[in-house]
């Protein structure tokens, strides 16, 4: 009886672990980027209902900090790496804070869907980049269109936080690279937990100087947990477990549905109206992100 007790916990977490990958792998990788585009989208929505609270800096530091810890006590990652495995592991954590920090800087000055799309230039540029055949690149001018379109009827926007955005897209491209690297290196979550907890330690000083006690309220810790799990625990473990199946490229050019979702969940949770033109921008992302999906032949997984 003592045995089996002591054996309790690990046989426990190694079924749910089993289980949890015997989902994934039943579940197609664009289906898992689609469903992690829904999560963040959402996610950021609500974090900018913080803001005025801890601001953008503290919203950063919540969102990484519950992220890291859940992911942390979920995986339990062992810290014996080899040396490059550990590069991996520190370059995309680094990505992935200063990713945050630029993002949700811009999302203070400018509206989720501007904000989103300009970042989206970066997993754009990915696409191009890592374009082996003309029909992705059809694919991806096709959203480049959709983007240029969401540009529309923006009024005057904040040219600094234009500018985060575009520093939290060149993050993002960056983060599909060494996310892919990442899949190959670790298994499980073991890689990406160990990557949000140097992500986490990235943000949470910057976010303790700006917020300071604030952070510690009981509705912002739960707020934050909520955010977290929506923003980063649920979207980045799917992401990962896309990037395992489907090259780089492809993954840059399903996450063109990044701009049309945002201007979708603006308008159900934050009550932000969509141009005539936004429109037509959702319709050529949804049918660039449609193609490629498509386009993903089990050839290129």
């Amino acid at each position: 009886m003592n045995v089996a007790r002591t054996e309790r916990g690990p046989s426990l977490r190694s079924s749910l672990t089993a289980s949890a990958g015997r989902g994934f792998d039943a579940i197609p990788p664009t289906a898992l980027v689609l469903l992690g585009i829904v999560s963040v989208q959402v996610g950021s929505a609500l974090a900018k209902h913080l803001f005025e609270a801890v601001g953008s800096f503290g919203t950063v530091a919540l969102r990484l900090f519950f992220a890291a810890a859940v992911l942390m006590l979920l995986w339990r990652p062992s810290l014996r790496l080899p040396r490059r495995t550990w590069a991996v592991v520190l370059g995309y954590g680094v990505t992935l804070g200063l990713m945050n920090l630029c993002f949700y800087l811009a999302l203070a000055r400018i509206p989720l869907g501007i904000a989103v799309t300009t970042e989206f230039l970066g997993p754009l540029t990915v696409a191009l980049a890592g374009s082996r055949r003309w029909l992705d690149a059809l694919w991806a001018l096709l959203a480049a269109g959709g983007v240029i379109l969401l540009m529309e009827g923006g009024g005057d926007l904040d040219l600094v936080g234009l500018l985060f955005a575009l520093a939290a897209g060149a993050c993002w491209g960056l983060y599909i690279l060494v996310g892919a690297a990442l899949g190959r290196h670790t298994t499980e979550g073991n890689g990406l937990a160990l990557g949000m907890a140097v992500a986490a330690l990235v943000a949470v000083p910057f976010g303790v100087a700006d917020s300071g006690a604030a952070l510690t309220r009981p509705w912002i810790l739960v707020a934050g947990l909520g955010v977290a799990l929506l923003s980063s625990v649920i979207p980045y473990s799917l992401d990962l477990e896309a990037l395992r199946k489907i090259p780089p490229h492809v993954f840059g050019i399903l996450m063109s549905l990044e701009p049309a979702m945002a201007a979708l969940i603006g308008l159900v949770v934050l009550q932000e109206s969509l141009h005539w033109t936004q429109w037509i921008a959702v319709l050529c992302v949804v049918a660039a992100s449609a193609g490629a999906t498509r386009g993903a032949r089990p050839a290129d997984t």
